[in-house]
């Protein structure tokens, strides 16, 4: 844990790393508090028909030895080269939280896998993975089932809630063994999960970690709710569990701190549900993405009341100075920004226990982790105000292990200089001269535009700022005099309806309040934004849209 000081400079100063030689996730966020305090609250487990179930850390412990056990028998361990690979295509559940644990002590890896993913998406993670096992639920078995033919390493599925002669049942297979269980003695550094990218370009990668990743994501977590935990702190998040933000923000951090968390993630997502969910099970901590908190900006204010939030962080995408002080209304406290990848994640922060949030930074390199803005050809770190790639110098307990099956990728994310060894997270950024950082964006969305670099971020924040815009893209179209020329597409808050006069007038918005060679010269209203399935939106997908609609022009 980090400790609670007056500056983020003392903060970092005195920070420093303690990771064990042998570690366990599965025992530091299950066993560890069931031996210390068994009927600590772990987890609150909301079905979609609202039955509530609650779990202590000592039943998490029973059920996960049984889980680890049953998977044994079924051949799954951690012999040979690397670990058995162990998909779990599951919703917000207990199962899930002990399918990950079980797999942890069993020194196996975990794949975490989206509900909503389609059969491709599916297909290329489990080929590619070459998993042993599925977990699933019967929403999406026969997804997994119509795959199996093309899956020559699965050899077996189990589902919590079916089963025939080719499906195994989940609850009989665990209910038949004991709850005690040898845990595997992990070095920190072996091989625990498996987390595809979202794939904004090219096929997702496989990023794999260590067990020391936890450990790595503490400070940043603990930074970004204000130095959790505090006394009667409870977490939620409507991000999935399949993606690093939900299951290496929210829910591991939070059973290692012994803090409970909510399990419940809406079929399809409704911000007044959200708001209520939280206002019942009286959610002290929530990790809400920045297009959560554009849904939710669309309610009337009144619908905040009577919420009793501790902290939210949310990170993603950056978020403007209008969400801020919106945040502020609403909540009555400050969102804090944090800033990673999935490959090198919560290594930037803020921290408003600490200072004010800057609108447009996402806040500082977190201790422990070094991160600066270098030139991505030499790995020379930039001064202050020059705009660069943003890196973090290795080694560093958070960073993966490598991409699975692909040493190339795992080469081209790092560069040597003078300094050391460099991960480059693929992302541009400033460093201010407060040594806050600033995003610009990803290195192929940085607009060029008459001899200008122009990041799309600040483009986008600035137009949901105005009331009528939900969200927005911004990218590069091509333009015979200037190179590109900025383009905005936007999707409309309810009650408000597309037109060129409320074109012109966002175009106006953009030009009075930032550079003027940074407002969009066109923009265009759509009903569906491209978004990847952690909710960022797909500018390779707007800029398609706009080269087409440039060549179309042209013939």
């Amino acid at each position: 844990m980090i400790d609670p000081v007056t500056s983020f400079d003392e903060l970092y100063e005195s920070f420093s790393w303690d990771i064990p030689t042998y570690y366990n996730m599965g025992v530091d966020v299950c066993d560890r508090w069931a031996d210390k305090d068994p009927q600590r609250l772990a987890l609150i487990d909301i079905d979609l028909h609202n039955e509530r179930t609650d779990y202590t850390f000592s039943d998490l412990k029973a059920l996960s030895n049984q889980c680890a056990n049953a998977l044994s028998k079924r051949g799954v361990g951690s012999q040979g080269d690397f670990p058995d690979r162990v998909g779990i295509l599951l919703p917000q559940c207990v199962e899930t939280v002990v399918s990950h644990i079980a797999l942890f002590k069993l020194g196996a890896i975990s794949i975490p896998l989206f509900t909503l993913f389609g059969p491709d998406a599916l297909r290329h993670r489990l080929k590619d993975s070459a998993a042993k096992v599925v977990i699933t639920h019967a929403d999406s078995l026969e997804k997994v089932l119509s795959l199996r033919g093309e899956l020559p390493d699965l050899e077996r599925i189990i589902c919590i809630d079916s089963s025939s002669d080719d499906v195994e049942c989940f609850q009989g297979m665990c209910q038949a063994e004991a709850t005690s269980f040898n845990v595997t003695n992990t070095l920190a550094d072996h091989p625990a999960l498996l987390i595809y990218t979202s794939g904004t370009t090219g096929n997702p990668k496989g990023a794999l970690h260590a067990h020391r990743v936890l450990l790595g994501h503490l400070p940043g977590v603990e930074l970004s709710h204000d130095f959790l935990p505090y006394a009667n702190d409870r977490f939620w998040t409507p991000a999935d569990w399949a993606w690093i933000g939900g299951l290496l923000d929210v829910l591991m951090p939070s059973l290692h701190h012994g803090v409970p968390v909510v399990a419940y993630r809406f079929p399809k997502f409704d911000a007044l549900q959200a708001i209520q969910l939280m206002r019942t099970l009286a959610v002290k901590n929530v990790f809400l993405p920045p297009t959560v908190l554009k849904m939710m900006k669309s309610l009337p204010e009144t619908a905040f009341i009577g919420l009793e939030l501790r902290s939210i962080g949310s990170g993603g995408e950056t978020l403007g100075a209008e969400l801020l002080e919106w945040g502020r209304r609403v909540f009555n406290l400050t969102i804090n920004e944090f800033y990673g990848q999935t490959e090198c994640n919560m290594i930037i922060s803020s921290c408003a226990r600490l200072e004010a949030a800057t609108p447009g930074c996402m806040g500082r390199a977190v201790p422990g982790h070094t991160v600066k803005i270098i030139n991505a050809e030499s790995a020379n770190v930039l001064p202050s105000g020059e705009e660069g790639a943003i890196a973090v110098l290795t080694p560093d307990p958070v960073m993966f292990l490598q991409y699975w099956n692909n040493p190339s990728a795992t080469d081209e994310k790092y560069i040597d200089g003078d300094a050391g060894r460099w991960l480059l997270t693929g992302d541009r950024g400033i460093m201010e001269s407060d040594g806050k950082i600033r995003f610009v964006g990803r290195d192929d969305d940085v607009i060029t535009s008459s001899g200008y670099r122009i990041g799309p971020a600040e483009i986008e924040s600035c137009l949901v700022s105005h009331d009528a815009v939900q969200l927005a893209g911004a990218v590069g179209k091509p333009n015979a005099v200037r190179g590109f020329v900025v383009v905005a597409y936007v999707t409309l808050n309810a009650g408000f309806t597309a037109s060129t006069e409320l074109a012109n007038e966002l175009i106006e918005w953009v030009k009075m309040r930032l550079a003027a060679h940074e407002y969009p010269r066109e923009v265009s209203f759509i009903i569906d934004m491209p978004m990847t399935t952690t909710g960022k939106i797909i500018r390779a997908d707007l800029r398609a849209r706009a080269l087409n609609e440039t060549l179309e022009k042209l013939t």
